[in-house]
């Protein structure tokens, strides 16, 4: 059986994306994080984690210095390495599932506009709705503080931008969608992918490259089915939460 299960995780492991090591410390950093090793505790032997994800032992030793470069685990030499801190909280992200939750958690961002040297053109599903005529396009990072959290690339109608173009420049696009009273909305949908950082997001948002990531890509069309913005906002994998109510009680 743990033969087995060591093969399910190799095969797993050499199906992702992300570097073997991120991987392995990828798990470690779980596991400190969900208690299996407390602080002070000492954690698997080289060896053991070598045979465990079935990997070289200079993976093993990247992962462990990795977790070491953030606190998290120290070396003895002769004697082990052992956990030091846990990982701090910090999905302080949480993803939204309506519109009234996503505008609320985007209303107040001030996104760092890059510039756009190209930009391709925009291919629409036909279940998403018919394209406008023309769009203008936006690339930003989104911040918290001075914390990149999220890479934006975005579609807005030209009509539609050309109402308020000066407030395209400055806010969101999705929250000054949303505050055109004689803009009616007749559907807004949004998909959810797990993926890694390619360079580019990995240098805009300051994270390692492979690093996870929440790719959300959004769809908001007019009353006549006329896709009026499409956007994909690639997140910070450790600063995302998703909270979905599978159930409600009633009073």
């Amino acid at each position: 059986m743990v033969d087995a299960v060591q093969t399910g995780i190799a095969n797993t492991y050499a199906k992702m994306r992300a570097p073997r090591y991120v991987q392995v410390a990828s798990t470690l950093r779980r596991r400190i994080q969900e208690g299996h090793w407390s602080v002070g505790d000492k954690i698997a032997t080289l060896e053991e984690l070598e045979n465990e994800f079935s990997v070289a032992r200079v993976t093993v030793r990247q992962a462990i210095e990795l977790l070491q470069e953030e606190g998290l685990l120290k070396s003895h030499q002769g004697k082990g390495t052992f956990v030091m801190r846990s990982p701090p909280n910090n999905r302080w992200l949480h993803l939204a599932t309506d519109w009234d939750s996503l505008i609320d958690l985007i209303s107040a961002n001030v996104p760092r506009f890059l510039e756009v040297d190209t930009q391709q053109e925009l291919q629409i599903d036909p279940d998403d709705g018919k394209p406008a005529e023309a769009y203008e396009f936006f690339r930003s990072v989104q911040m918290q503080g001075k914390e990149p959290y999220a890479l934006a690339s975005v579609y807005v109608a030209k009509d539609i931008h050309d109402k308020n173009p000066a407030a395209f420049r400055e806010r969101v696009a999705l929250a000054v969608i949303n505050d055109m009273e004689d803009l009616q909305i007749s559907r807004a949908h949004q998909t959810l992918c797990i993926g890694a950082a390619d360079i580019e997001t990995a240098i805009q948002l300051k994270i390692p490259l492979n690093a996870p990531t929440a790719e959300a890509h959004c769809i908001v069309t007019d009353a006549n089915g006329t896709v009026i913005y499409s956007g994909d906002i690639i997140y910070r994998g450790d600063r995302v939460k998703l909270n979905i109510e599978l159930l409600n009680s009633s009073s």
